[in-house]
């Protein structure tokens, strides 16, 4: 199985529009972060996004993707679920429903954004057909005999989605680990960690609140991401990181 970093951004991405930061200036392809979202693939050409948000068209031509089995989200803000109109493509092609994998409340909250969609009695003739699969994070679920196990993040106050994949975790704008949550984190091959900056912030790790984590629960390696321009330059910072930790760029892929 591959994992392919296809965002590692925050809300803006970098560089930001307008912006003149030194960071956003840079000539540096790995210091140019599109908003966050993996893609987790194996098999013959047997492809699942986690999070589908507004740069996900741009990234899938970026990577030749011309399949794709589902969709799972961790949460309802808008960098990580706006790019769902942009699965048409897919469904036209495949003739099949687009599977997404989720929490009711964030189907609730979809429902809303894309009334175009979901709405069966008054749907869009052009809108693509989705299945919904409401998870339950004390529940693993299976995605082509790969079994999933839904983990219980806090985003400030609200409750999101990590999932855990084999030995391999992605979470994305955490800031609490619940305790009960902490048991899916043993003796991970691959933590994908979300560290937005240094300074205090009230949604997400700091990059030391990150490294703590990491230095509690001990993955063999551990990769960053949802980072914002304020973290710093990707060459510098990396510089700075213990010997199993690596900022991810977009179009990182790891062999899992």
């Amino acid at each position: 199985m591959k994992l392919t970093f296809l965002g590692t951004g925050t809300s803006q991405g970098v560089p930001i529009i307008g912006s003149s930061h030194p960071v956003c200036l840079s000539n540096n392809p790995k210091d140019k972060r599109l908003r966050s979202s993996c893609m987790l693939s194996w098999g013959n050409n047997i492809n699942y996004v986690i999070d589908v948000g507004p740069d996900f068209r741009q990234q899938m031509l970026r990577h030749n993707v011309n399949n794709l089995e589902g969709i799972l989200i961790t949460h309802e803000h808008t960098d990580h679920v706006i790019g769902l109109d942009d699965i048409r493509p897919f469904f036209y092609r495949e003739k099949k429903d687009i599977n997404l994998f989720a929490e009711q409340s964030v189907f609730d909250a979809l429902q809303k954004r894309f009334h175009y969609i979901f709405d069966i009695d008054n749907k869009y003739p052009g809108a693509p057909n989705v299945a919904l699969n409401a998870i339950d994070y004390k529940e693993s679920f299976s995605i082509k005999e790969r079994e999933v196990q839904p983990i219980r993040l806090i985003h400030g106050t609200l409750p999101i989605l990590g999932f855990k994949i084999e030995n391999t975790v992605y979470c994305t704008d955490v800031k609490t680990v619940p305790k009960e949550s902490l048991k899916y984190f043993k003796q991970l091959d691959v933590l994908v960690i979300n560290a937005l900056r240094e300074e205090e912030h009230f949604s997400h790790f700091t990059l030391q609140e990150a490294l703590d984590f990491i230095t509690l629960v001990k993955p063999k390696k551990a990769y960053l991401t949802h980072i914002s321009h304020l973290l710093g330059f990707h060459e510098e910072v990396e510089k700075k990181l213990p010997a199993n930790v690596y900022l991810a760029y977009d179009g990182l892929v790891l062999d899992l």
